[in-house]
């Protein structure tokens, strides 16, 4: 347990992890992977070599100093971690690991200033932290192994490969085994792993289950991310659309995620998306409409142009069987051939003003996926017209933590 002496000196270092936190988890980082080779294949080595990993880190490790009084205000950014952490089959067996790496860095950064005091400090509270995890993700562990009869990796085979917009591939995957498929509740994903030859590794990435639960196979849809400018190309969504065929195997994590569909009460549901951000969305609707739901569903999607518009035929067929439920369409740079009240509704990219008011209403559940700029305005947006916080939940793709 923390004194009041050591909570003060974890304080006092907030100054200096809010200037250097970012040196400090790439020091961390290079230092561990470089003595724990076999770690490499838990890390997304993509994060890492944008540097997204180390900001992530950073931003979390500053969190935890700043409510060094009170970390039970970190409870849903721990769930979130802890979610992830059992995605990517990380045990309790690894935290040792992490703290000798990360007491040794703040010594190695902060030289003189990191007295014996201060690393006990950090320490006990790096003690603190990795048992609240531990127990969150020991829980989750536990559910999957009652729900799912597995943890870990599990063998799947890729039995269908359909397109589905000129970026994005759906891939229907069966174990190999011959068990049973998972249950899991829709918007929720699972890790993936698969080897790389350009970097000698295994590596893991996680997709949103984009289709509803109960099927015969489990589907992913992803984003061949090709780089550009400001980021890399994604090595793990380049294989997978290039080289991995069906019949071809990868490994599975079983499902986790604490972003998925509200099945309580009567509310009506407001989804809110854009990009690969419609997978979550599809499963959510999908789900709805094989359950006859009779709540008030608002698909809310917004993408480039057709070419760009995945799943936009099913979810076409999924509102016109369903009287309750609406699409509503922004094409940020429309084609030629794109068919305004078609194809689309509204011309630029999302704008909330131009929808009806009637569809915010205050008791609606709201659900928001997309690039992170895009979940933020649309957050604001929705705060603004008087949304309760709790009644906005956000699912963020890709490495850190993020809320409205």
């Amino acid at each position: 347990m923390l004194t009041e002496a050591q909570k003060l000196l974890i304080k006092n270092t907030v100054p200096v992890l809010r200037e250097h936190g970012v040196d400090l988890t790439t020091h961390f980082y290079k230092r561990m992977l470089g003595n724990n080779a076999e770690l490499k294949q838990i890390f997304n080595r993509g994060h890492q070599e944008a540097g997204k990993q180390q900001h992530a880190l950073a931003t979390a490790v500053l969190a935890y100093a700043e409510n060094i009084d009170n970390p039970s205000i970190l409870k849903n950014a721990l769930i979130h971690i802890a979610n992830k952490h059992v995605s990517l089959n990380i045990r309790a067996e690894h935290y040792p690991i992490v703290g000798s790496h990360l007491l040794a860095s703040i010594r190695e950064v902060m030289g003189s200033a990191a007295t014996d005091e201060l690393i006990d400090a950090w320490g006990v509270a790096y003690q603190q932290l990795a048992q609240l995890l531990i127990d969150m993700e020991f829980g989750i562990y536990k559910h999957q192994i009652t729900e799912h009869a597995w943890t870990g990796w599990r063998g799947f085979k890729i039995v269908k490969k359909v397109p589905e917009s000129d970026q994005i591939t759906s891939f229907y995957l069966q174990p190999i085994d011959g068990g049973k498929l998972p249950q899991f509740y829709p918007g929720q994903y699972i890790s993936i792993r698969i080897y790389v030859p350009e970097w000698n590794l295994m590596q893991p990435r996680q997709y949103t289950l984009s289709d509803s639960p109960g099927k015969d196979t489990l589907r992913i849809s992803v984003k061949r991310e090709e780089g550009n400018n400001n980021s890399l190309a994604g090595k793990v969504s380049n294989n997978l659309h290039k080289n991995y065929k069906v019949g071809d195997i990868i490994d599975v994590s079983a499902p986790a995620g604490e972003f998925y569909l509200n099945e309580e009460g009567n509310e009506p549901v407001v989804l809110i998306s854009a990009g690969v951000g419609i997978t979550p969305m599809f499963s959510i609707l999908s789900y709805l409409s094989e359950h006859h739901s009779n709540r008030s569903v608002y698909f809310i999607y917004c993408t480039q142009n057709g070419k760009k518009h995945a799943m936009r035929d099913k979810v076409k067929e999924i509102v016109k069987t369903n009287p309750s439920f609406k699409s509503i369409i922004f094409y940020s740079q429309p084609n030629t051939e794109d068919q305004q009240d078609i194809d689309f509704h509204y011309k630029g990219r999302m704008n909330l003003n131009k929808l009806n008011n009637a569809i915010f209403v205050k008791k609606a559940d709201y659900y928001l996926c997309g690039p992170i700029d895009f979940m933020k305005d649309q957050g604001e947006k929705l705060k603004e017209i008087g949304i309760p916080a709790e009644k906005i939940h956000v699912e963020a793709f890709g490495t850190g933590i993020f809320s409205i």
